[in-house]
């Protein structure tokens, strides 16, 4: 082969190495620019998603507003119906603002706060099991702070622990962990935002802790709640749950309804979670001392 020969061989081989490592780099390229393609409708769909719920905030809050005024005019063109139409008109007019001005700004997806569970759900779940903790979770009434803490006990025959500073419990009876559970801000919201007392009694208690799941925090598409009280039970249909499988580590829906139900009834509560049927995806079961449980009391919220 001559030197020419073998210079133009080098040379073809040369670019065709430059063609793969460009074709390469390309691509990279490519991809890049369709990752930041993505990251940008992405957030001009969570834009959109926050500007659709503001708008839908604030229509509400006009169309209240304009049920006060023809309320307030017609009382005055009617004053037989005066008192009635203007208190009416005043009601409207009031939730109207109320509403314009307490929309929400910023929306977080239901997507973002099931991740930042799972983490806590799977960091709980790896203590216990390292610890040989048993798979009960005891949710027990703190009458110091208003709301309640998560016992994880060490032996199948326990004594809940008396003093909830943890979170590891040492005392040969109360071995295990004690926890702030997920449900005990939940249930603080809940019961600033209640229109009335905290039931102590277990039907009227489970139906406020049902609705605070649907309607207050949105936790869940329906809760339906079966309440016996003889036997100290309370099992909660769940559907729809917002922040996914509901078995998991003191999860958010199942932490609610035990620390509702400890700090309404005044007495530990034991937390099952088990697959549903038909009816359900899941059913919550929370177990108490039945003495005393549905007296129709009630406690100050």
């Amino acid at each position: 082969m001559s030197t020419n020969d073998f210079e133009s061989n080098n040379h073809t081989e040369t670019e065709t190495a430059d063609d793969g490592n460009g074709d390469a780099t390309t691509r990279r390229e490519q991809a890049a620019a369709r990752a930041e393609l993505l990251a940008e409708e992405n957030r001009r769909l969570r834009a959109e998603y926050a500007r659709a719920r503001q708008s839908q905030y604030r229509r509400t809050a006009i169309g209240l507003v304009a049920i006060g005024l023809v309320a307030i005019a017609t009382g005055i063109a009617f004053p037989g119906s005066r008192e009635v139409l203007v208190a009416l008109g005043a009601t409207g007019l009031f939730g109207g603002l109320l509403t314009y001005y307490l929309t929400p700004g910023q929306f977080v997806a239901a997507s973002v706060g099931e991740r930042v569970y799972a983490a806590w759900a799977e960091n709980g779940a790896a203590i216990a099991s390292e610890l040989g903790l048993r798979d009960e979770r005891v949710y027990l009434p703190d009458d110091g702070s208003a709301t309640a803490r998560l016992y994880v006990p060490l032996h199948a025959a326990y004594e809940p622990p008396t003093d909830y500073g943890g979170p590891i419990v040492l005392e040969e009876d109360e071995r295990g962990l004690v926890l702030t559970p997920t449900g005990a801000t939940l249930f603080e919201e809940l019961r600033r935002v209640l229109p009335g007392d905290l039931a102590s009694a277990a039907t009227p208690l489970a139906a406020q802790l049902c609705d605070g799941l649907v309607e207050q925090f949105e936790l869940a598409g329906s809760a339906d709640a079966d309440v016996d009280p003889a036997d100290g039970r309370v099992t909660v249909a769940i559907s729809d749950s917002a922040f996914g499988a509901v078995d998991r580590f003191d999860h958010p829906i199942g932490s609610f309804v035990a620390v509702g139900l400890a700090v309404g009834l005044e007495r530990p509560v034991t937390l099952e979670v088990d697959p549903g049927d038909e009816r359900a995806d899941w059913l919550v079961t929370c177990r108490f001392d039945a003495q005393t449980a549905d007296d129709g009391a009630a406690i100050d919220g």
